[in-house]
């Protein structure tokens, strides 16, 4: 197993910059030429568009070409096992529906992870999150703080006034009572609530101070990896709320403060 020193960490920090602008050019691109529905997944509202797939190839190339050893875990391809211990966790275009819309809201999202590729027992090790549309680069690497560009980032505690919170919902319609239950419960802590569509950028603005928290259920380990990261590294806290078989556990980010309020309220326990 690759022993990862902190060199090493950030050597693969830059890395996954790297191909995350590329893949992230390459998105801009096709979607300036035209979108092509590839399929759709879940259900009818959980697209894949072709540039998905051609992105993900993208990421899929650059990384057997530079760290043969490692796995790949996926959103459009699927897991692969390495030899490294290193696993590579991918979300090439988050906020797919967005992308699809013209909604300019998306993201590439990349990490790399140690361990097991289960976000309950991995560890951090690189991670970057980049919005094309935007042209923000978003990356960090474990023990050396996350970063937006040259600009370390913080997450933000809570003003008087109340949190301003991000939320997102299931392609299931079966869940969105159940979602808009959550919300009701936790306003009380906010003043203003935001969705924006993509997981990965709605982690990189907590880790920025942007959003004050963040919470969303059965997100998939490629749409947080990055963005989990970043709010870490910033000093922020990411949790998961529910039991491990639960498969759509909440993914509640922010300040330590905030996320144990946000917990109580939106599992139910107003």
């Amino acid at each position: 197993m690759t022993a990862v020193t902190d060199g090493l960490a950030d050597e693969l920090r830059l890395l996954a910059a790297d191909i995350a602008q590329e893949a992230g050019a390459l998105a801009l691109r096709r979607r300036a030429e035209g979108v092509a529905l590839a399929a759709t997944k879940s259900s009818l509202a959980d697209i894949v568009t072709e540039a998905d797939r051609e992105v993900e190839a993208l990421i899929r190339s650059r990384l057997a070409a530079e760290r043969a050893g490692d796995g790949f875990l996926g959103e459009e391809s699927g897991a692969e096992q390495g030899a490294s211990g290193l696993t590579w966790v991918v979300d090439p275009i988050d906020g797919t529906v967005n992308y699809a819309a013209g909604f300019p809201a998306y993201a590439v999202s990349i990490a790399v992870v140690q361990g097991e590729p289960d976000p309950d027992v991995w560890d951090d090790v690189a991670g970057a999150v980049f919005a094309p549309v935007l042209g923000e680069l978003f990356t960090a690497a474990r023990g050396g703080g996350a970063w937006r560009g040259g600009d370390r980032l913080r997450v933000s505690e809570a003003p008087p006034a109340g949190a301003l919170l991000a939320t997102g919902f299931g392609y299931d319609p079966s869940t969105h009572d159940g979602d808009l239950a959550a919300v009701r419960r936790v306003m009380p802590l906010a003043r203003d609530l935001r969705r924006i569509g993509a997981a990965s950028l709605d982690l990189a603005y907590v880790a920025a101070g942007r959003l004050d928290g963040y919470f969303e259920r059965g997100l998939k380990p490629w749409d947080f990896a990055a963005g989990r990261m970043l709010v870490r590294e910033a000093g922020g806290v990411v949790e998961r709320a529910g039991s491990a078989s639960d498969a759509r556990r909440m993914i509640v980010a922010g300040s330590a403060d905030l996320v144990r309020d946000i917990i109580v309220r939106a599992m139910g326990d107003p």
